[in-house]
């Protein structure tokens, strides 16, 4: 058996596929791996960064979670996933404050999507619920006011808690609130908490200690803490007053004929087109296009105020439902879906939705065998192509329809270009495919030395990816 036998090919699409999979399905630890090996083959991927810091923040490590969203800022600072991440990590972590900035930098850049508006809902009411209302402080000092993180607030209230003297402690433990109050905020923990406060009373019980010497007072009182922590954390959260409130609001909501927020179906929407999109890369082709239809119709009916990027997930379905009907085998269904995509995507001037749909336009026109058509769509995306992998694929493509139709010159030049861009990516999957095709369009031109040479050249970098298929394709 050969060595490459024990060692299948692995795609970075294959492994951000199974990642997502996995994280779905709550296995993040597993999914984490994914992300790790897909960004050994694509390092500094700023998706692959954002999905991982997901991940991480999952697991509660909010400190990797912010390094990487970080890091995607830093290859793009104007990636508005990479904003949203380092929010909500921020807001994660306490640091309300960061938040907010991050938020508002968010919405600036994309003022269409809800969630940064709801972002900078929820940070502005931590802020409150921890420091109270800005109009009710007064400010003594005339010095300078810097901008603090809450993790430095928690340290000086570290520091002060330590400082206080043991009376002020003990008398903020076994502070009193409201029963009914203590009741809605701790829930079924309120029960524990009226339990260990009986056994307070209990004197002789108190005095006594444990087989290895704990003092039974000091673990009554550790036990009664934990509940009067999550008090304070729940009451910085959501209040009283916020809970009353937001039931208030439900029933309003349910009694206007049950209609859906707009913030609701953002999310309602963003979860469908992820189930969509999973449902295609698992296979389950039919299943995909029948969801997406079934969507489709359900944001035609909605307005615009409900949902402001409505002509953009519209072009989205039907690329979706395209790419679905492709993988079914249904041609004319799959070119006219994304012919669809084309027209609304340029009646509304949406750049990355033309270049998109021209794309998959190219694609289904090459698998009918009608190569010219999709030399003349794929010509005409290469102004919108944003990225020198892009362009690689693109040459790669065009110039194989080239050379399907005997214009062997045109392909080797397309080649070049292809192998061009892929050098520019340092993309050696790219690199093959390009090498591969100057050599076989060489052949047809009957430069033999040079497609020998290029051959030779492919084969290393078939070794490279590694490719088994690719070696034996390339010595036979």
């Amino acid at each position: 058996m050969a060595d490459d036998d024990l060692f299948p090919v692995v795609s970075f699409g294959s492994l951000m596929s199974e990642g997502i999979a996995l994280s779905r399905r709550g296995q993040h630890d597993k999914a984490l791996g994914c992300f790790n090996d897909a960004l050994k083959l694509r390092a500094g991927d700023k998706h692959c960064l954002i999905t991982r810091s997901k991940c991480f923040l999952r697991l509660g490590d909010t400190e990797n979670s912010l390094k990487d969203a970080e890091a995607s800022l830093q290859i793009d600072n104007t990636f508005y996933e990479g904003l949203y991440q380092k929010a909500e990590t921020l807001y994660a972590m306490g640091d309300f404050e960061f938040a907010l900035v991050f938020y508002h930098r968010g919405r600036r850049l994309r003022p269409d999507l809800h969630k940064f508006q709801l972002g900078i809902h929820k940070a502005e009411e931590a802020i409150i619920n921890c420091i109270g209302n800005p109009s009710s402080v007064k400010l003594e000092s005339k010095e300078e006011l810097c901008f603090v993180s809450r993790q430095a607030e928690k340290k000086k209230d570290s520091q002060k808690q330590q400082n206080k003297p043991k009376d002020q402690k003990d008398q903020k433990q076994t502070k009193k609130q409201s029963p009914k109050t203590e009741q809605q905020l701790l829930g079924r923990l309120y029960a524990d908490k009226a339990y260990m406060e009986k056994l307070l009373k209990d004197e002789d019980l108190m005095q006594s200690s444990t087989r290895q010497g704990v003092k039974v007072m000091a673990m009554v009182l550790g036990g009664i803490s934990y509940p009067n922590q999550c008090w304070d954390f729940w009451q910085q959260q959501k209040p009283i007053y916020a809970r009353v409130y937001e039931r208030k609001v439900l029933r309003q909501v349910r009694a206007q004929d049950k209609k859906q927020k707009p913030s609701n179906i953002a999310r309602s929407i963003a979860k469908e087109m992820e189930d969509i999109e999973l449902m295609l890369a698992r296979g389950s082709a039919e299943q995909s296009c029948r969801k997406a239809e079934r969507l489709l119709k359900k944001i035609q009916a909605w307005s615009e105020n409900e949902v402001p990027n409505k002509h953009e997930l519209i072009g989205n379905l039907y690329s979706c439902i395209g790419n679905a009907q492709l993988a079914m085998g249904q041609m004319e269904a799959a070119l006219h879906s994304h012919k669809m995509d084309l027209e609304c995507a340029r009646e509304h001037t949406l750049m990355d939705a033309i270049s998109r749909a021209l794309d998959n336009i190219g694609h289904v026109y090459a698998r009918i065998g009608k190569f010219k058509q999709a030399i003349n769509t794929w010509e005409e995306k290469i102004p919108l192509a944003q990225s020198s992998l892009e362009k690689a694929w693109l040459f790669h493509e065009i110039g194989r329809c080239y050379l399907e139709l005997d214009k062997a010159e045109v392909a080797q030049d397309y080649g070049e270009q292809s192998l061009q861009s892929a050098d520019e990516e340092g993309d050696v999957e790219w690199q093959l495919h390009a090498t591969v095709l100057v050599a076989q369009a060489q052949v047809k031109l009957k430069d033999y030395q040079s497609a020998i040479l290029n051959f030779e050249k492919a084969l290393e970098k078939a070794r490279l990816v590694p490719s088994e298929a690719a070696q034996n394709g390339i010595i036979a």
